[in-house]
């Protein structure tokens, strides 16, 4: 079994990213910038933030994050997301969720211009990627798209099974897989025979949130396996896959931790540097 180690592919795409970004100074005589929104003080909100703005660091983009305390009104974040939108040095804007619940998160996505919005999560992005147009694409399902294509290059009529039907990766997977020509099923928690329905598949992601649900005996030989799940368990962190036992018959399983998290952050650069493109265009 390949073992898609995340952080030596996400590293690889860094570096590409680095070169990028030093051929667009030249260009441009500037570089791409990503601004980060940040309310409240979530342990997990913060670590993700200083881990972005530690890799936009790396790679030679300007990074500001902006912090706000919990009780800010919701107003104050859409003035400030407006004078983002209008400022010429800012490629990227992310506002880190989760939000505190007295802030619409929808209002918030929304209120985002989506030429600059690197999350993806804007509807006019969403339906861009779903019409096959040019798109933001959102950072954790492209990072699972990029380890898949290296492992196999050429996804034409694959049957791929995706776990899990959110915003955030299932829908916006099944788009850059079809994209791809595979014949994709959007399974989740109402499915009847998620087993079965996995069995058939020649590539199966599982973003659903459900420690270790994808057994060794749901994957058949040679499946390609990517575990978008982070679940704080007695035994610690594990993913939505058996690791153990999907191993023994997958022909390629991501890791948890070290699979697909390194590669969200990259895709974050990767993205804003995309914005920066299409801005100069």
């Amino acid at each position: 079994m390949i073992l898609i180690d995340g952080k030596k592919e996400a590293a690889l795409l860094r570096e590409q990213l680095k070169k990028e970004v030093s051929d667009l100074k030249i260009k441009y005589n500037k570089v791409p910038g990503l601004t980060v929104i940040l309310i409240g003080d979530l342990t997990p909100s913060q670590i993700y933030v200083r881990n972005k703005e530690k890799s936009a660091n790396e790679v030679g983009l300007k990074s500001d994050v902006i912090k706000y305390p919990d009780s800010v009104e919701e107003k104050v974040i859409l003035e400030k997301i407006d004078e983002l939108n209008k400022d010429n040095s800012v490629s990227g804007i992310l506002v880190q969720l989760p939000l505190p619940k007295h802030i619409d998160k929808q209002k918030i996505i929304e209120a985002i211009d989506p030429s600059k919005d690197v999350d993806g999560f804007h509807p006019m992005n969403v339906g861009n990627l779903s019409s096959g147009y040019e798109s933001s694409v959102p950072c954790t399902p492209l990072g699972c798209y990029l380890l898949i294509k290296k492992i196999e290059p050429n996804l034409n009529g694959k049957k791929a099974v995706v776990v899990g039907r959110s915003n955030l990766n299932g829908k916006p997977m099944t788009q850059l897989l079809l994209k791809e020509n595979c014949t994709v099923t959007i399974t989740h928690s109402k499915t009847k025979d998620l087993k079965a329905e996995c069995l058939e598949a020649d590539i199966i992601i599982a973003a659903v949130g459900i420690p270790e649900l994808v057994k060794g005996d749901w994957v058949k030989k040679d499946t390609i396996v990517i575990d978008v799940g982070i679940n704080k368990t007695e035994k610690g962190i594990v993913g939505d896959v058996a690791f153990d036992e999907v191993s023994k018959n997958a022909k390629a399983l991501t890791p948890v931790p070290g699979g697909v998290g390194p590669m969200t952050i990259a895709c974050l650069l990767k993205n804003t540097i995309d914005c920066f493109k299409r801005s100069q265009a």
